[in-house]
C-alpha cells in the first residue's frame, strides 16, 4: 500500500495541534505551584489530587483543538468535565486552569460567550481573594486577566490562521479544477455558437420545404438541408480536431506558468522539433493531465518535465498519479504507452 505524502495542510495542521499542546503544558505549572504550597504546609493528599487533575486536564486540553480543526461537533462532555476539574484546581488556587478551560471553549461558542465567561473568571478570582486575603484581591485579578487574555487570545489567533490556511488550501483545489473546466469551457462555447446558427438554417428550411405546395421545390430544398448538416458535421469534427492538437510548446509554457503560481519549482527540458503533429498533440495532452494531477494533489514543490524523442517523463517529489485512464487509451490507440509510479510519470508516443 502507498503512504500518502503529506502535505502542506498537514503540516500545518501538526504545527498548530502542537503548539497548542505547548500551550496546554501550563498545566504542569500548576503542579510546580501545588508543589510549592505543600512546602508551606499544604496539605500533601490535596496536593497530589491536584497534580493529578492538573496531568488529567492537559491530556483532555489537548483535544478540542484538534477537534475544531477537524471540522467536528462541539465536545460537550469533554469540556463539560474539564470545566469541573478546572473549578476544583481553582479552589485549590491553581490560576491557570481556570484560563485553560476558557481556550478549550473558545473555538466552539461565540466571541461574546467567550468574552463573557472571561469576564466571569476574573471578577470571581477578584472575589474569592477578596473573601481571602483583601490584600491581594486587585493582585489577583490582574494576574488572572492576562492569564486569560494570553491563553483565549493564542487560541482565537490559531484558529484564525487554521481558517486561513483552509482558504488557501482550497484556493489551492480551485486552480485545479479551473485548469481542467477552461478548455471544456472554450470547446463548448465554440460548438455552441457553430451549431446553435446551423440548427436555426436547418429548421428553417426544413419548415419552408414542408409547407412548399410544389414537389420540386421542396426536394431541392430538402438537398439544401442535407448539404447544410454535412457542413455542420464538417464544421463541428474540425472544431473537435482542433481543440484536441494542442501546441506542445505553447503547453509546456502554460503548465509551467501555472504551477509556478502553485508555489511548485518547475524545471523543463524538452526537445521537441523533430516531433511529428501527432506525437506533440499526444504529449501535450499527457503535459496537461500530469499537470492537473500535481495541482489537485496539492503537496509537490518540485516537477522536472523532460521530452526527448517522443518520451515523456514528469517527475515530482514522490506524489500518486490519478486519472490518467482516458490518456492512456488515447496514448495506446497511437502505438504509444503509459506508466507511472510514485513520483515519476512516463508517456512514450511514436516519433
Amino acid at each position: 500500500m502507498i503512504r500518502r505524502k503529506a502535505g502542506r495542510l498537514d503540516k500545518i495542521r501538526w504545527l498548530m495541534a502542537y503548539s497548542y499542546d505547548f500551550l496546554m503544558l501550563a498545566a504542569f505549572l500548576g503542579i510546580a505551584q501545588l508543589v510549592v504550597m505543600t512546602g508551606e504546609g499544604y496539605p500533601l493528599a490535596l496536593a497530589v489530587a491536584g497534580s493529578v487533575l492538573c496531568v488529567v486536564l492537559f491530556a483532555l486540553g489537548t483535544r478540542p483543538f484538534r477537534i475544531m480543526m477537524a471540522g467536528g461537533r462541539r465536545p460537550t462532555l469533554l469540556l463539560t468535565v474539564s470545566g469541573v476539574i478546572a473549578l476544583a484546581l481553582s479552589a485549590t488556587a491553581v490560576f491557570v486552569a481556570a484560563p485553560m478551560w476558557l481556550a478549550m471553549l473558545a473555538p466552539f461558542v461565540r466571541r461574546r460567550t467567550t468574552v463573557l465567561a472571561s469576564a466571569g473568571v476574573v471578577a470571581a478570582s477578584g472575589v474569592a481573594m477578596a473573601l481571602l486575603a483583601p490584600e491581594f484581591a486587585l493582585q489577583a485579578m490582574l494576574v488572572m486577566l492576562m492569564l486569560v487574555v494570553f491563553f483565549v487570545g493564542a487560541t482565537i489567533a490559531n484558529q484564525a490562521l487554521w481558517k486561513v490556511a483552509l482558504e488557501a488550501h482550497d484556493g489551492e483545489e480551485a486552480k485545479a479544477r479551473l485548469a481542467v473546466s477552461e478548455e471544456r469551457l472554450r470547446l463548448a462555447k465554440d460548438l455552441n455558437a457553430l451549431l446553435g446558427q446551423s440548427l436555426a438554417e436547418i429548421s428553417a428550411t426544413s419548415l419552408v420545404a414542408a409547407e412548399n405546395p410544389d414537389r420540386e421545390a421542396a426536394r431541392q430544398e430538402m438537398f439544401e438541408v442535407r448539404d447544410r448538416a454535412r457542413s455542420s458535421l464538417k464544421q463541428v469534427r474540425e472544431t473537435v480536431q482542433n481543440y484536441r492538437a494542442l501546441d506542445l510548446d505553447e503547453t509546456l509554457s502554460s503548465v509551467r506558468a501555472v504551477l509556478e503560481a502553485a508555489d511548485v519549482v518547475c524545471i523543463v527540458r524538452a526537445s521537441t522539433a523533430d516531433l511529428s503533429p501527432q506525437s506533440r498533440t499526444l504529449l501535450a495532452t499527457a503535459v496537461r493531465e500530469g499537470a492537473t494531477t500535481i495541482l489537485q494533489q496539492g503537496t509537490v514543490k518540485r516537477c522536472v518535465i523532460t521530452i526527448e524523442g517522443g518520451v515523456l517523463e514528469m517527475s515530482n517529489d514522490g506524489s500518486t498519479w490519478q486519472g490518467l485512464e482516458a490518456l492512456a487509451a488515447r496514448v495506446s490507440a497511437a502505438g504509444g504507452t503509459v506508466s507511472a509510479e510514485p513520483g515519476l510519470f512516463r508517456a512514450t508516443v511514436p516519433a
